[in-house]
């Protein structure tokens, strides 16, 4: 297309890209600046996503109200509100009393609002008017195709925080950065104004359909909400679905939230050919990824992760692909855009408020999954009715047999699931190869997935539910099972083992897993009457099964801090577990999260201090900040002794803590015990724990003499931490996970 016939295509380009990528930028960016004053809790991600959410609906609402006006009042008024959203500017958290107990809730999407609510609000208008100022101009040309800029702009910001802003700016710097690309955003609307300025309210492209179109439809309008819903919801879910059930792999949200931005820059673009063909493939890759979407014990290997990735792109894009073959006319365009943005927020509320609250499991993923195969396009790929010349009514009679067969194989690998391992596989096959056969029959595809689902470990993972030993929280799900061939009853987080119990008579009450008495942890605990005297105060972050509470013995003063109040419930169940209980019934349990409480503290309190607040492979990194570890300093005394579990698949932290002693002048140790072989310690597991400390001469009284490092595990024993010469220390203003990566970790399987 020339550039006579579409005028000035590259500015209002240039605007959605710059409005987009700003509005992604700032998401990740006013999270980091909120994680010290909220701490960690998963909660607080998700009202930050409800919220975001809500704003962009917000303004969508805003910019389809606008839509009534002439081009010059749309241009003035929305000039006038990026002009006031500049009040809030540099990005910065707003400054409002602490919430009462109970109201966090409430409070956290109130702090977030007034901190930047009116600057989000008025940035993610621009992409949807944008849209309809490009088309006041007959010659433009279709404007939908500029939403595929738009998601472009929004992916380019979601992975450059990360990968480039981050680990290059503080965030003061990153505060004034994003302050100019909003001038530069600002000054490019208004360009934008200036080149619609004579252009008509209500003018459309040459391309669209005639003036007269008719208000598309309720039913339609609820079409488009759906359609927007479910890949909105399934994105959340898969992200949910991998750290719970697959691997907790760092910036693992990024990839979901990545891959759906792209499928509506995809879906939304000139790239007709490609959206056919995913949208062929999709059923075909939704029968084999999302039969599986139901199996709570599949372990996790890099290969599902991306299996689970790919099949929600190419669920998203034949869905947005869809929505956008279902698009109005461009006088309509604000409207579609609205709800399209309250499909989203609905998939939001679902996935992230909706169904932690209400499953046990996490049910919301095979849910969306089985919606997805009720809304996708199924264009058939095997036309076996044509290709064997079957009359209408014959082909459906056969297409219901099918049905009949599954369901029938079903029963078998249902039946047989702890049996023979090779019936389940091919019965499996059978229903995998129906499914195939009926895509184009969307009531025989449907129950057929759904069967799939059922007999590939589904059926017993709602039986779980029935059991009373699985539990969900905002935290994660957790599953208490035993295991009668090694005597063990074990606490699961997910697939990650979160604490393990012996059940053999007299050994109940022994350390396991990460705590063992030869572990760092188990060695200070066994030294801390020696280390500070018989009323030696001890706090411990993070209860888990209650495992740590048995080094407790008679005359010290224990403290524990527990952010998910379903793990105290679980650590206080005698009929789950003991530790705690019988170890240590009366010491005093503080729930929230560890920074924030341990702050509560009155200062030199602790004589040790036991930081193992990790949630599988994930970093709290604001509990290992310059500001953290310092309110940990004030919590202890003088002479106290900091340990802190680093133990992890996918970063090194011992420069973070090595950093972090070096400024402070502190002496620090590591121990890194390896996994015990043999049946005689398979209760126990290996770690690294890390001891920090201000008084030198308690450092020796605990490790007996720091050793040289001679090789690259130096298990057994204490040795240096591992520093690194340009190491950046780690404030609440500046930390970058990408320096301490184990990259190879990320690519290989799970351990």
């Amino acid at each position: 297309m020339t550039a006579n016939a579409s005028p000035r295509r590259w500015l209002f380009v240039l605007t959605i890209l710059v409005g987009s990528f700003l509005l992604f930028l700032v998401q990740p960016m006013v999270a980091r600046m909120v994680l010290p004053k909220l701490g960690g809790a998963p909660a607080v991600w998700n009202s930050a996503m409800l919220v975001y959410q809500a704003l962009l609906l917000g303004g969508y609402a805003y910019a389809h109200w606008l839509g009534r006006f002439q081009i010059r009042r749309q241009a003035a008024i929305h000039v006038a509100l990026l002009v006031a959203a500049a009040l809030w500017l540099p990005i910065g958290i707003a400054n409002i009393a602490p919430p009462a107990p109970g109201q966090e809730a409430l409070w956290v999407p109130l702090l977030l609002i007034a901190s930047i609510g009116p600057v989000f609000f008025v940035v993610a208008a621009q992409a949807p008017l944008m849209q309809r100022w490009f088309a006041a101009d007959t010659r433009a040309g279709d404007p939908y195709i500029l939403y595929a800029a738009s998601n472009l702009g929004s992916f380019a910001g979601l992975i450059s925080y990360p990968a480039l802003v981050e680990p290059a700016l503080p965030l003061a710097a990153q505060s004034w950065g994003w302050t100019a690309g909003y001038a530069l955003l600002v000054a490019l609307v208004a360009i934008s104004a200036a080149a619609r300025w004579r252009a008509g309210g209500e003018a459309v492209g040459a391309e669209a359909v005639a003036d007269g179109e008719a208000r598309p439809a309720l039913r339609r309008q609820i079409h488009w909400l759906l359609i927007a819903a479910v890949p909105s919801g399934l994105m959340l879910s898969t992200t949910t679905h991998l750290t719970t059930d697959i691997v907790a792999m760092p910036l693992l949200w990024v990839l979901p939230l990545g891959l759906y931005l792209l499928s509506f820059v995809i879906a939304f673009s000139t790239m007709d050919r490609l959206v056919q063909t995913i949208t062929v493939v999709a059923p075909a890759g939704l029968l084999s990824v999302g039969g599986l979407s139901l199996l709570s014990s599949g372990g996790g290997s890099m290969m599902i992760a991306l299996s689970s990735l790919a099949m929600l792109f190419l669920v998203a894009t034949a869905l947005h692909g869809y929505l956008y073959h279902l698009r109005p006319a461009p006088r309509y365009l604000t409207l579609f855009y609205l709800i399209m943005s309250a499909g989203g927020v609905l998939g939001g509320l679902f996935a992230a408020l909706f169904a932690p609250l209400v499953f046990d499991w996490v049910y919301e993923h095979p849910l969306l999954v089985l919606a997805s195969a009720m809304l996708l396009p199924l264009p058939a790929l095997f036309p076996w009715d044509q290709w064997l010349g079957l009359k209408p009514r014959a082909a459906r009679w056969t297409a219901a047999l099918l049905v009949a067969v599954a369901a029938f194989a079903c029963w078998k690998m249902v039946d047989g699931w702890t049996g023979v391992v090779a019936d389940v596989k091919w019965w499996g096959i059978v229903i995998f190869a129906i499914g195939l056969l009926v895509i184009g029959w969307r009531w025989a595809f449907v129950p057929v997935f759904a069967l799939l689902m059922l007999g590939v470990g589904g059926w017993d993972t709602v039986q779980e539910s029935f059991s009373g030993m699985r539990v969900r929280s905002y935290f994660g799900v957790y599953t208490v099972t035993d295991d009668p061939e090694h005597q063990q009853r074990r606490l699961a987080h997910g697939t990650t083992l979160h604490g393990l119990q012996r059940t053999e008579a007299g050994k109940q009450l022994e350390p396991t897993t990460y705590y063992g008495h030869q572990s760092g942890v188990g060695l200070t605990l066994d030294k801390a009457e020696a280390l500070a005297g018989p009323d030696a105060a001890v706090g411990i972050v993070g209860l888990g099964a209650g495992t740590l509470a048995c080094y407790r013995k008679p005359g010290q003063k224990w403290t524990i801090f527990e952010i998910d109040p379903v793990m105290v419930d679980i650590a206080r169940d005698p009929t789950k577990f003991t530790f705690l209980s019988e170890c240590a019934g009366d010491t005093p349990v503080i729930l929230g999260d560890a920074r924030l409480q341990v702050a509560n503290q009155p200062p030199g309190r602790f004589d040790i201090l036991v930081i193992d607040a990790f949630s599988s492979d994930a970093i709290p990194l604001h509990l290992l900040t310059k500001e953290a570890i310092g309110i940990y300093a004030r919590a202890m005394k003088p002479d106290g002794i900091l340990l802190i579990h680093i133990s992890n698949r996918f970063f090194n932290l011992e420069p973070v803590l090595a950093a972090e002693a070096k400024a402070r002048g502190w002496s620090a140790a590591i121990r890194i015990d390896p996994s015990p072989t043999g049946d005689d310690f398979s209760d126990l597991t290996g770690s690294n724990w890390v001891a920090l400390t201000a008084a030198p001469q308690r450092m020796d009284a605990l490790t007996g003499g720091i050793r040289p490092r001679k090789d690259s595990r130096n298990e057994g024993v204490w040795v240096p931490l591992e520093g690194r010469a340009r190491f950046e220390r780690w404030t609440d203003d500046y930390a970058s996970t990408l320096p301490i990566l184990f990259w190879g970790n990320i690519i290989g399987d799970r351990e």
